[in-house]
């Protein structure tokens, strides 16, 4: 009872309803019968069989349950619901059967099959009990031990030819029987790789190209297996070679995948066809090409294979080999004379997916034999590809070898991307690669080719490395956004919470004055629209040319930060006047007032004559003035105060 207990608390994960059912069949099974009958003794409750605890874990047998369990298992046949098995924390093997709504019928643990007499001799070898057995009347050798396996399939499955002669001796009919898979026995045979088998199935005259469920020939399956010696044989057999499985694979296309150049000749030689193609448009010459065969690919073209030939996807070769980043056979295929400039149905040359790749030493090779204006056709630059990915090595190399750096994408390719990039410089800012945008600028890259300005993106992500980057290579400060127009400069949008940022940029030509122009004034300016679809649906904004810099500043992100803004900004002005919403914020914070005090007018004289000196010299040329250093400083706002000594 012990061991009864340790299989009940090993069913711990089961429901209370299958605990119910699994007592209920181990009681009927293990435990004696209430029936003290001769055949049915009394139960003894010693100590060897102690009583069942019936407490709240393990509640006592309720037969009053509607759908009463049974004590034997439904037919399988028959049984209208689902069968499910599953095994036990103690690795027993349980069988469940339930009805359609789910309740359970059934549950015991899974019968073991007996295995039968004939079925076992064979497995073992026992040559002399399977010829005794086939002369037995009541053997039936067309009778299957589990659906469609007969012997010949246990002889083929265990490598037993000897006994596999005796069967086929005693039942020829059998030979092409099939399993439920659709396998017959030289096929079991071929996917053991029990050559023996193979061969006395052959010699009996077993059918070479029956296939399977899945249309695979026994010559394919040996291709798979890769085994020569199989192939060898069904093809002196009579083997069809050109047969193509479900997917349309043939056997030449699976010695190729398996890079077996012996059994590809073989095929070859008894007529396999490197022109046929699978259910993708691959043939052999594409399948090698994708998994890097060398040795396959030179014997497929040395019989002929179109080098140039390309898939249903307008794919060649060399476009797989690149794809896949094979740098041996895109040399070979170049030294072959493939041609580089034939597009995938993609529009990507094999120069563009070796960019994309990263395969430097690929694209090192395709460079020279790529067509610029094939590029060009594509819409798209292998730069923007590799600068998408950060492959910098690519990208320099690209580089080097004169590809245009202010590429843009065409306006098929731009519509992929809701911000609308162009160029390959954008890509390396968004990526925030300063290596590559370093490289971009220095080649030439424009700044300002894009709809939304790099410059606007690398304030957005706060490096001030790419801003200095593009400002130096004269990246427009004050452009705009055409679809989201402001009054000031956009870029202003994104740098207002990093001052030092925000100062440089005025320092290097950002127009100051534009954020204090209102056209609201001193009057009471409208409410805020606080959220997006206000905003949208207030015109105002775009009659008056976009959005104001009073409104802006007083998103609840940045209005925190409107004091030290407007404190930076009239560093950059002249007489300028506050609009009411400006002076709202200022007047909300006491330490502000000073702010105010700044503004009143008139400005200083120093302050006017700096901003007529910036303008007539130019920030750029300020350096080179025949000034005193504290003067220059003044110039370029690094004192508050100047020395003219």
């Amino acid at each position: 009872m012990a061991d009864y207990f340790e299989d009940y608390s090993a069913y711990g994960n089961l429901s209370d309803e299958e605990l119910l059912q699994l007592t209920i069949t181990r009681s009927l099974t293990d435990s004696p019968s209430l029936n003290h009958s001769s055949h049915n003794p009394p139960v003894n409750y010693s100590s060897h069989n102690p009583p069942v605890n019936y407490s709240s874990h393990n509640p006592p047998v309720n037969y009053s349950s509607h759908n009463p369990p049974t004590e034997e298992p439904p037919d399988p046949k028959t049984f209208d619901g689902t069968v499910s098995r599953f095994m036990t924390g103690a690795g027993k093997s349980m069988v469940a059967y339930r009805r359609p709504d789910g309740s359970l019928v059934h549950i015991a643990p899974e019968p073991v099959e007996e295995e039968e007499p004939l079925f076992r001799a064979v497995r073992v070898g026992d040559v002399s009990k399977v010829k005794a057995l086939t002369m037995v009347q009541e053997t039936n050798l067309m009778l299957p031990s589990k659906p469609g396996w007969l012997a010949i399939h246990q002889a083929a499955w265990y490598g037993q030819d000897s006994c596999l002669r005796v069967l086929l001796s005693a039942q020829p009919g059998m030979i092409n029987k099939r399993t439920e898979h659709g396998e017959t026995a030289l096929m079991v045979a071929v996917s053991k790789e029990q050559l023996p088998c193979v061969q006395v199935l052959l010699e009996k005259g077993s059918d070479t190209n029956t296939p399977n469920n899945d249309k695979e020939t026994p010559l394919y399956k040996a291709c798979e297996r890769s085994s020569a010696a199989i192939v060898a044989a069904l093809l002196n057999h009579g083997a069809a070679v050109n047969t193509p499985c479900i997917w349309s694979f043939t056997a030449l296309h699976e010695a190729a995948t398996q890079n077996n150049a012996e059994i590809c000749e073989m095929l070859l030689k008894a007529g396999a066809k490197h022109t046929l193609v699978n259910v993708y448009g691959l043939s052999p010459l594409f399948t090698a090409s994708q998994s890097g065969q060398l040795a396959i690919l030179r014997l497929l073209l040395k019989h002929g294979a179109d080098i140039n030939s390309q898939a249903a996807d307008g794919a060649t070769a060399l476009y797989e080999a690149a794809k896949n980043g094979h740098d041996e056979i895109v040399e070979f295929l170049l030294s072959q004379n493939a041609d580089a400039n034939k597009p995938g149905k993609t529009g990507f040359l094999p120069l563009h997916v070796a960019a994309q790749r990263g395969s430097y030493s690929i694209v090192s090779m395709l460079i020279s034999v790529t067509s610029k204006t094939r590029v060009r056709r594509a819409g798209i630059s292998p730069l923007h590809l590799a600068a998408e990915r950060n492959h910098d090595d690519v990208l320099e190399a690209l580089i080097e070898a004169g590809f245009d750096v202010n590429a843009q994408l065409s306006e098929e390719r731009l519509r992929l991307y809701q911000d609308r990039r162009s160029t390959s410089l954008y890509f390396s800012v968004i990526n925030n690669n300063i290596h590559a945008v370093r490289m971009l600028l220095a080649a030439g890259a424009d700044p300002n080719r894009d709809m939304f300005k790099p410059l606007m993106v690398a304030a957005r992500l706060n490096c001030i490395q790419t801003v200095t980057l593009l400002v130096e290579h004269r990246a427009d400060i004050n452009a705009s956004i055409p679809t989201h127009l402001t009054t000031f400069p956009a870029v202003y949008m994104f740098s207002m919470k990093n001052l030092p940022m925000f100062k440089y940029l005025l320092d290097h030509g950002g127009h100051a004055s534009s954020c204090f122009n209102c056209v609201h004034g001193n009057r009471t300016h409208p409410p805020i629209k606080t959220t997006r679809s206000e905003r949208d649906s207030d015109r105002v904004s775009e009659q008056h040319g976009g959005v104001q810099f009073c409104e802006m500043i007083s998103a609840p992100s940045i209005s925190r930060w409107a004091g030290p803004i407007i404190d930076v900004l009239l560093d950059y002005v002249g007489h300028v006047t506050l609009c009411s919403r400006l002076m709202e914020h200022l007047d909300s914070y006491s330490e502000w007032n000073v702010i105010k005090e700044k503004a009143a007018l008139p400005r200083p004289l120093l302050q006017l004559c700096r901003l007529q000196v910036q303008r007539l010299a130019g920030s750029r040329r300020l350096k080179k003035l025949p000034l005193p250093g504290g003067l220059i400083r003044f110039l370029q706002h690094q004192e508050g105060s100047v020395d003219l000594c």
